[in-house]
């Protein structure tokens, strides 16, 4: 890659996991769009000797950039831009213009009452308005600027953000049109991404189809490749040159027609993608057991998905199948709460109560307890009721505790779904 980036997020409420770190992928993301690779996303705490040495690290490295987000603010705690204004070896001058900046934005959020020339209140705003000499500042979103430090000799460009996610992905446009960020930018590759995603295909099975790949298509070596096993999907991201476009296009006809069954997005589309498109304006209701509402909850995660989801029921004791969505006691009493016969009795119940044209449904044993010889822990029965078309009900038994297989399973239900509403009705 022409231009590589290191990232550094700093807080130790971030590295001790009392807040998850959502500014290093989001800015990865970001840098992957711009044609940059980012070699290391770092997290250190409130002290400048570690935050130095992961400045150190990435300088001799040879990154081209380094993004720093956190330690901004007003307190005593808040020492980015110091720290890293002494690595640069740069002095840090009060911008009285800047000042005055931050001023008038705590004057708008307080009222025009405040005494922002009070002692406590004007250090604060002061500290936030010294700049290293021959940076640029970034006007804040919030009080606490960023600041764009030119590279020199031995050291790259340094972009300091605030640790806010908000304040961050605001202030981020003004920092990549700095010109010394610009200037970096202007050497990367016209880089692309490109996701397949699998359901069904072993992680060993794709590494042995790679290895073969490998060997039969020419510059193989040129594509940048990592894959991930999750929620029982199985995803490849290949990142490469814009100019090296045909060789991934000859490994995704490799992986085509090795793994065709498997694969069921090319284009980094969801299930959930697949699934909306396969409804056709059809909506869609819930019923889970074992599942507690996670359907319902993958179904929901995104904007407008009043337009094909009417609602969910979690009839988790047999109870609640019966009161809730019809369940003959009977039937329960016969088969069993896990079993085909309720998984459609379920499905159909949850159609029918909430009106829908769709439903799913889930019942099984997630363990860590509750299995037998005949329903070991991991069993699920799946409904699927769809209006017009005799019922469907799948059984199934997934691996792993309790956590993987209410995963694997919520996960089963969209695929499910998907290849039911898929086929040609009877």
């Amino acid at each position: 890659m022409s231009v590589r980036a290191g990232i550094v997020v700093t807080g130790t409420e971030v590295l001790t996991g009392r807040i998850s770190d959502q500014n290093g992928p989001w800015v990865s993301e970001r840098l992957l769009d711009l044609g940059v690779d980012v070699a290391h996303i770092t997290i250190c705490g409130d002290r400048p000797a570690d935050l130095t040495a992961q400045l150190r690290f990435l300088a001799e490295v040879g990154v081209d950039l380094i993004v720093t987000t956190g330690g901004l603010g007003p307190t005593a705690d808040d020492l980015t831009v110091a720290t890293v204004a002494g690595f640069c070896g740069r002095e840090l001058l009060l911008d009285a213009e800047l000042e005055e900046h931050i001023a008038s934005i705590i004057r708008r959020w307080r009222g025009a009452t405040v005494d922002v020339d009070a002692g406590p209140t004007r250090a604060g705003i002061r500290k936030q308005a010294y700049v290293p000499v021959g940076a640029v500042a970034i006007p804040p979103t919030g009080t606490a600027p960023g600041v764009v430090i030119p590279p020199a000799t031995g050291l790259p460009a340094i972009v300091i953000l605030p640790g806010p996610p908000g304040e961050l992905q605001a202030m981020w446009p003004a920092a990549v049109a700095a010109p010394a960020v610009a200037e970096v930018l202007s050497h990367a590759d016209d880089l692309q991404q490109a996701t397949i995603r699998a359901y069904g295909l072993q992680e060993a099975e794709l590494a042995e189809t790679l290895r073969s790949a490998e060997a039969e298509i020419a510059d193989f070596d040129r594509l940048e490749i990592t894959t991930c096993l999750r929620r029982g999907e199985l995803d490849m991201v290949t990142r490469f040159a814009a100019g090296d476009a045909p060789v991934y296009d000859a490994l995704l006809a490799y992986l085509t027609e090795r793994h065709g069954p498997q694969i069921f997005s090319t284009d980094g589309s969801t299930i959930e993608d697949h699934l909306i498109g396969a409804l056709d304006g059809r909506v869609i209701a819930t019923a889970e057991s074992c599942t507690g509402g996670l359907i319902a909850a993958r179904l929901t995660d995104r904007p407008g998905s009043s337009a094909y989801v009417m609602g969910g029921v979690v009839s988790y004791s047999n109870e609640a199948k019966t009161d809730l969505i019809d369940v003959p006691a009977v039937l329960i009493a016969t088969h069993g709460a896990v079993s085909e016969e309720v998984a459609a009795a379920m499905a159909e119940g949850a159609r029918g109560r909430l009106r829908a044209d769709v439903a799913v449904s889930t019942t099984g044993i997630a363990g860590p307890d509750g299995g037998t010889e005949d329903k070991p822990v991991g069993t699920v029965c799946f409904g699927i009721a769809i209006a017009g078309r005799p019922t469907v009900t799948v059984r199934r038994r997934f691996p792993g505790d309790r956590e993987r297989v209410r995963a694997l399973t919520t996960t089963a239900a969209l695929h499910l779904l998907v290849r039911e509403l898929r086929s040609p009705a009877p």
